[in-house]
Formats: C-alpha cells, sequence, structure tokens
C-alpha cells in the first residue's frame, strides 16, 4: 500500500509499515528542550527517579528564549537547566557562549538529520521538517517521557499535499508561501495533519526560505510540514557533520492525501497578515492602501532570523534611514549568522540606516524582552504569531510579513511595498 514522507519516516522508526491514523511508539532521535520548557522536563524527570538520559547524544538544551537572563525569575529558570546539562554531561548544550534560536541553530550545527523523528517542547519544531524529517512540537512531560525512554508516543497524521507551481515574483519568499496557504484553509484547516510542500516552485527557494515555510505549518494547525530532500538540502547538508547517515524519503506517487492545494505562485506577491491571526493576510498591494503608520519593525525569530532575511533587508536599507518615529530591531538567529552578517557588512548598514542590532534571541517574538510594544503600538515582524498581546501590550497590533516588507516599512514609517523603495 502506498504510503506519504511522513508514513514512511515512522515505518523506518517502527520496523513495519504504518499508516494514518495509526496509534504507535516511535523512538526518537532529537529531543530538543530551551530555557522556559525544559525546567518542567527536568522536574518531571528527576520525578520519575530516572538516573540517565535515555539517549543522551539525542538530546539538546538551547537557551534562547530569555538569554542572557531578562530579570531574577529568568535567570532562576536558566540555572535549572544549567545544572541539569552540567550534570548529565550534555554533548549537545548550548547557551551564551555558542548561542542562537534553537530551530536554527540545530540545523547548523548538523544536528538535524534526513530521515530523523525530531521532538521539541516549542511549537516550531516543525521548521525542521524542511531537511525531510517528521518533527513536531510537544508538551513538557511529553518531553520527559522521550528523556526517560528515549520514545514517545503519536497517532500517524493524515497528510494534505501543497503543490506550489510557478516561478515566484520579486520579494516572494517562503514567508509568503506560508501566509497564502494559511489564508486559504486558516489557522485550524491542517489540524493534526501534515503539511507536505511540493512542486516545481521549490527549485527557487533557498533552504532559509524553507525552514520558513515549514515553521509556520503550526499556524495552520498542523502537526508537522516536510519537504523531501532534493539537491537544494543536499547543498545544505554537504559540509555538516551530521551524527549519523541521513535517510531520504519520497511519498509514493499514489500516495493517500485528504486534500491537495495548487497554488500558482506566479500570480502571488508578498503577503501581510493583519492583527490577530496568521491567516488575516492581505498582498501588499492591498496592505498598502490601509496607510498604517508603524511604530516598530522587528526582523528576527525562528522564522525569518537566518542570513538571507538579513542580506534581504540590508539591500533595500543600504544608503536610507530608518523613519523619525519607527524604531527598527534586527536579532541574527545564530552567532554564526551575526558573525558572516558582520564580515558582509549588513550590521554597518542596519545600524547607520538606524537600527538596533541584537544578540541572538527569542525575546522580541514572543514578548518576553528585547522588543515589547506598548499601548496601540503596532509592529511590522518577521515573525510567525501576531496574536492579541503577542509582543506586548494587549492593545498593541502585530503584522506579520517577509523581511523586504519589514525593512520597506521601517523606511516609509506605514507598511510599504519594497518594490516602491
Amino acid at each position: 500500500m502506498a504510503q506519504t514522507i511522513t508514513e514512511k519516516i515512522f515505518s523506518s522508526h517502527v520496523s513495519k509499515n504504518v499508516y494514518a491514523d495509526d496509534i504507535i511508539e516511535s523512538k526518537i532521535d532529537m529531543v530538543i528542550g530551551n530555557d522556559i520548557t525544559t525546567p518542567i522536563s527536568i522536574r518531571a524527570f528527576e520525578e520519575s527517579k530516572a538516573k540517565t538520559l535515555a539517549n543522551p547524544d539525542g538530546f539538546s538544551i538551547v537557551m534562547d528564549h530569555y538569554i542572557p537572563t531578562k530579570d531574577i525569575a529568568s535567570a532562576n529558570q536558566a540555572k535549572i537547566s544549567r545544572e541539569f546539562a552540567y550534570k548529565h554531561n550534555l554533548k549537545h548544550y548550548f547557551d551564551e557562549k555558542d548561542m542562537g534560536i534553537e530551530h536554527a541553530l540545530l540545523p547548523e550545527k548538523g544536528l538535524i538529520v534526513p530521515g530523523d523523528v525530531i521532538i521539541g517542547a516549542d511549537s516550531h519544531t516543525c521548521t525542521h521538517g524542511a531537511l525531510g524529517t517528521f518533527a513536531t512540537g510537544v508538551g513538557s512531560t511529553d518531553l520527559a517521557y522521550a528523556m526517560i525512554t528515549g520514545e514517545n508516543w503519536f497517532k500517524v497524521p493524515k497528510s494534505i499535499k501543497v503543490e506550489f507551481n510557478g516561478k515566484p515574483n520579486e520579494f516572494v519568499y517562503g514567508k509568503d508561501l506560508i501566509l497564502e496557504i494559511i489564508r486559504m484553509i486558516g489557522v485550524d484547516g491542517a489540524l493534526y495533519q501534515t503539511l507536505e510542500f511540493t512542486g516545481n516552485s521549490l527549485e527557487y527557494f533557498t533552504m532559509d526560505d524553507r525552514f520558513s515555510l515549514c515553521n509556520m505549518a503550526i499556524e495552520a494547525g498542523a502537526k508537522n510540514g516536510i519537504i523531501a530532500v532534493d539537491d537544494i538540502t543536499k547543498e545544505f547538508l554537504k559540509d555538516k557533520k551530521m551524527p549519523r547517515e541521513p535517510r531520504f524519503f519520497y511519498s509514493d506517487k499514489d500516495a493517500n492525501y485528504t486534500r491537495i492545494l495548487k497554488v500558482d505562485i506566479s500570480k502571488l506577491e508578498s503577503v501581510v497578515a493583519y492583527p490577530f491571526l496568521p491567516s488575516n493576510g492581505k498582498s501588499i498591494s492591498e496592505a498598502v492602501k490601509d496607510d498604517l503608520k508603524i511604530d516598530q519593525v522587528f526582523i528576527g525569530s525562528c522564522t525569518n532570523g537566518r542570513l538571507n532575511d538579513l542580506r534581504i533587508a540590508a539591500k533595500i536599507l543600504k544608503g536610507k534611514k530608518v523613519a523619525k518615529k519607527t524604531r527598527m530591531i534586527v536579532t541574527p538567529a545564530t552567532q554564526k549568522i551575526a558573525l558572516q552578517a558582520q564580515k558582509e557588512g549588513l550590521f554597518d548598514i542596519f545600524i547607520e540606516a538606524g537600527a538596533v542590532v541584537s544578540n541572538p534571541t527569542c525575546g522580541a517574538c514572543l514578548g518576553g524582552y528585547m522588543g515589547i510594544l506598548g499601548k496601540n503600538e503596532r509592529c511590522v515582524a518577521t515573525t510567525n504569531r501576531n496574536f492579541v498581546g503577542r509582543m506586548g501590550d494587549r492593545t498593541s497590533e502585530v503584522y506579520l510579513a517577509n523581511s523586504a516588507v519589514a525593512a520597506a516599512s521601517a523606511i516609509k514609517g506605514k507598511i510599504a511595498d519594497p518594490r516602491e523603495i
């Protein structure tokens, strides 16, 4: 019987063919925690009386949400993860000395291997599906179970096939593709299903675009997003020292899908998602008509804080200034990205334009620190969520966009079309 890529990955982990709706207990290749969620998992681990991790080399803690710590509470929270990491001599523990946002850092380190099953106590763990893995977010107690046993329970998800065809227009990136899909099907349109991204358009999109695309699968309610390995994936992986041999899985031509969505991206413009849902998308041509003044622009996060995002923004900002009444924050997703951006002179462009460049952190995205919004303030952000109060005060508004739209909006002081800069 034909299988999807997700069904094949799970089948390889349980040594039998499995299909949508089967209940399985699967081996986990990589378990990912962070400074917010891991302390709860650690408490459950210790209450179970477990002494050792089931798969220590398949467990990573990435300190990324409130690092460097912003207050006493976050410092004490971080201390729990640090002490656990030192106690167990964790090989894949990343803190201030080698920091980065988990969903950018681990692929960069070669710790995400095609064909893996990956869980993380962070909803955007689905980012890693861009490398041909099954990757999904779980709760902290589920994470603890995997720490103890090396396995976890799943219902194999049904799949939705998304076919992107055509050549993208200027300033259309992976972020726009996923915002368009969420606009089409809504925030629960793929509830507990796989969003499998396919089509001839993918050849035009970098790995940075693909990470962005899979990152926001959860915003459509999906269990995971996934893209099969191709030459672009292999090029990204060629310099990575992966801990095991990658396994490439591909859906059978007659695999079963609950629905097939076809999108002609040659007709797609940059998309802006208005408050207070990622599904509230408008084309940039529609958005500029609203003449919405912007207080802050944020470029960063696990969605769009990668090197290409910074390059795109810098190209638009070069020789220009951020509008007088607008603030701009740029947050590279990892230290490696920051170093490369510095070498390329991107930081000079940002700072000379009037932007602030921060250390790698999730802080602004979740309204934690490093860019919190005040009453009635508006922000154009390259992040993934624009719910009520997401980045600060409950009256503030977040408009989701790609880095080109964000940079153009910073210059204009209002939502702007990068084609007009």
